[in-house]
């Protein structure tokens, strides 16, 4: 099969992702052998091609938003049929004993894989997935709507319970791309007041679009003070911005897997009053399976840009420069 490979991570304009051959992956015994059909266009893709998270698998292919028909099943895989769609997303696999898992919390599993890091994931024709971590989609749903919530809505949702957002309460979104644009519609649908603050014209456009009370430059203060907020952008200087911007007893959630470095904080300005900063980390199934019907039940739409599966390297390099909104989605044009 054809299929994209991290060949030497870099700049993506340096040709660091890389269209090659690979043998069609052999599914384990607890594995499902996804056809791939459609693919989401993550910031963690552009990360692990750059070489910003370390080196997990040499020459992976990235993908964690598929979505994708079942080709065969592993030996030992029950309630799964041939044809079948599912999703694919970023936790691939934990070892389901350790304290964390026992605790529900399997997004902090020490032993814990990810699609398109540890495995090579939707960046091909064909990939794998663990069967008990495959997503059944909703049927009302089309692949290009159901790609960017397998990963950007799914983080999205979690960083939203993150930042502890009050019933009815006044939210901030630092960064408007595929992950942000899907929480701001669960927030508004929950009732919640949302204020977008992002470097993109066309983003801030697509925010009033979808109904946010504001929009504006992330370094101007917000129209009102926020009871939470939620960094998407990896910019660690935006930080302390954010967290001047919340009222007392406010939380920060940075929903990154990476950030750039973050500039010292002043207590008083910034973390004074009981605000709370913190951090996001993956996603459990659960989360997974709870954001999926929140976005059949509200009609969460995702906003996508469609680019063809052999240029994933095009729509990486557009998603570094920011020339789009919403997400990109790649459409499976190498079968």
């Amino acid at each position: 099969m054809r299929a994209w490979s991290v060949v030497e991570p870099g700049p993506v304009e340096a040709e660091s992702l890389r269209l090659v051959e690979k043998p069609v992956p052999v599914p384990a015994d607890d594995e499902l052998l996804v056809r791939v059909r459609a693919c989401g266009v993550c910031r963690t893709d552009l990360h692990v091609t750059e070489g910003d998270l370390p080196v997990r698998r040499p020459g992976v292919t990235p993908g964690h938003e598929v979505v994708g028909v079942v080709a065969g099943c592993g030996a030992a895989v029950e309630g799964f049929g041939v044809g079948e769609r599912v999703g694919v997303a970023w936790l691939r696999r934990t070892d389901g004993t350790c304290d964390y898992c026992a605790r529900g919390a399997e997004n902090l599993c020490p032993a814990s894989s990810y699609t398109g890091w540890d495995a090579d994931g939707g960046y091909a024709e064909y990939t794998t997935v663990p069967a008990a971590f495959a997503y059944r989609l909703p049927g009302a749903l089309d692949d290009m709507s159901c790609a960017p919530l397998l990963c950007a809505g799914i983080i999205g949702h979690r960083a939203l319970r993150r930042s502890a957002l009050p019933p009815g309460g006044r939210l901030g979104l630092y960064g408007f791309g595929g992950s942000a644009h899907l929480c701001a519609q669960v927030a508004m649908a929950e009732g919640a007041t949302v204020h977008v603050l992002t470097r993109g014209a066309a983003a801030r456009r697509l925010a009033l679009d979808l109904g946010a009370a504001s929009a504006r430059d992330p370094y101007e203060m917000p129209p009102e003070p926020l009871d939470s907020a939620i960094l998407f952008a990896p910019v660690g200087e935006l930080v302390p911005v954010a967290l001047r911007a919340l009222d007392r007893g406010g939380t920060l959630a940075i929903a990154g897997i990476h950030l750039t470095d973050v500039p010292a904080l002043r207590y008083e300005g910034e973390l004074f009053y009981e605000k709370q900063l913190r951090s996001v980390t993956s996603n459990t199934r659960e989360d997974g399976r709870e954001f999926l019907a929140l976005a059949a039940e509200h009609a969460v739409h995702a906003t996508t840009h469609t680019y063809p599966l052999s240029g994933a390297d095009e729509a990486l390099r557009d998603l570094g420069a920011g020339r789009f909104d919403g997400a990109a989605v790649l459409v499976n044009d190498l079968l």
